[in-house]
């Protein structure tokens, strides 16, 4: 079952869950659009996290 994981593996998750955030619209407005996307933004079904 998925609820099933060490704490190790929820910590791991969740920091990486808040990470993946948009960047700030100061960033995005000071940039004038050129940056929209965070760098660490990511999708649990393209790319995985390193063990």
């Amino acid at each position: 079952m998925s609820r099933n994981k060490i704490l190790s593996v929820k910590r791991r998750l969740g920091k990486a869950g808040r990470r993946t955030r948009r960047a700030p619209i100061w960033v995005v407005v000071k940039t004038r659009g050129r940056i929209r996307d965070s760098v660490k933004r990511r999708r649990w079904y393209r790319s995985k996290l390193k063990p």
